[in-house]
């Protein structure tokens, strides 16, 4: 049995990440070295009674140079170790558009996993390897954190709101889940299992886990819609005026506050749970709360069934951006 002195690298960035943490060890540790060294040296050389020679102190030029060199080129190192992890630390939180999307719920004690084609998952998360995968994540009661060490992701999961993050696995096999924040008595048994697949065997994971399921996530999201009356405003109602939301999905939305704010997952969720909060421009604050009526599920469900309306806009105006 071997014990690697580090996780495996196994997502597209692990590497990167690990380059990062060893040149900042390695820069560490040499500038410690040498200024110990430093110090020994001298408390051996000069030490009371040595007969060192004290008479040759070096010139003010040199001293500058000596204390110039000492303070800007560690400076500069570590500002080119700084741009280089903030690059990547960019790009993991930049995800692509052409992602498999994946929503993650964390809840005392459990993850929640629901896929875009339907099907569902409790600790455990099979996915396809050399895809970019893109978790949306929210929590349902305290903070969590989305902790997979071989892929080098980690990120804290917020109640009340949607964070993204994407990797992209690189080999096949099964690696650890864990939350990474306490979270309550049994915080250390909220951990579960990722399973990266081949493409081939994911196709046929879909397909034996579709069946059963309760359709996508999109057809969820819209039985939700029509049965809690959210259609009889949004869908072209005569009596109350409401913005359509046809393609409404990631665009700008003017607020009666003057601010433009994107029509992202956030935001989404905050107009089903907190209306009041962001008024568009040119309607009036109606709309009520559904605070307590709709479950964190049903929530991601009618997201992505707006999302679906994007789409569809999109498919229908092929001139919509």
């Amino acid at each position: 049995m071997t014990f690697p002195l580090l996780p495996y690298e196994d997502s597209s960035y692990a590497a990167r990440v690990d380059g990062i943490f060893v040149s900042l060890l390695v820069l560490c540790t040499v500038i410690t070295l040498g200024v110990f060294a430093v110090i020994i040296a001298f408390c051996i050389r000069y030490r009371r009674g040595s007969p060192a020679d004290r008479s040759h102190r070096p010139s003010e030029s040199t001293q500058i140079a000596v204390e110039f060199a000492w303070i800007i080129l560690p400076l500069l190192i570590f500002i080119g170790l700084f741009i280089w992890a903030g690059n990547v630390y960019f790009e993991m939180f930049s995800p692509p558009a052409d992602g498999v999307a994946i929503y993650v719920i964390g809840k005392q004690w459990m993850w929640k996993i629901e896929h875009a084609t339907g099907q569902r998952e409790i600790n455990q998360l099979h996915i396809p390897i050399d895809r970019n995968i893109v978790l949306t994540m929210t929590s349902q009661d305290v903070i969590h954190d989305f902790d997979v060490p071989a892929f080098r992701i980690k990120h804290d999961v917020l109640p009340g709101r949607y964070n993204t993050m994407w990797f992209k696995a690189t080999k096949t096999g099964t690696y650890h889940l864990f939350c990474g924040q306490y979270c309550g008595d049994f915080h250390s048994l909220m951990v579960g299992d990722v399973i990266a697949m081949s493409p081939t065997d994911y196709a046929a994971w879909l397909q034996g886990h579709g069946e059963g399921t309760s359709d996508t996530l999109a057809a969820d999201g819209s039985r939700a819609f029509h049965a809690l009356g959210c259609s009889g405003c949004h869908e072209g109602s005569q009596v109350v005026h409401a913005p359509s939301l046809n393609g409404l999905y990631d665009e700008p939305v003017p607020l009666q506050s003057g601010q433009v704010v994107r029509a992202d997952d956030t935001f989404l969720r905050d107009m089903i749970l907190q209306p009041a909060k962001n008024v568009p421009a040119g309607y009036q604050p109606i709309m009520p709360s559904y605070q307590g009526l709709v479950t964190e599920e049903q929530i991601v469900s009618l997201i992505a069934y707006i999302k679906s309306q994007k789409s569809a806009a999109s498919a229908d105006n092929p001139t919509h951006p």
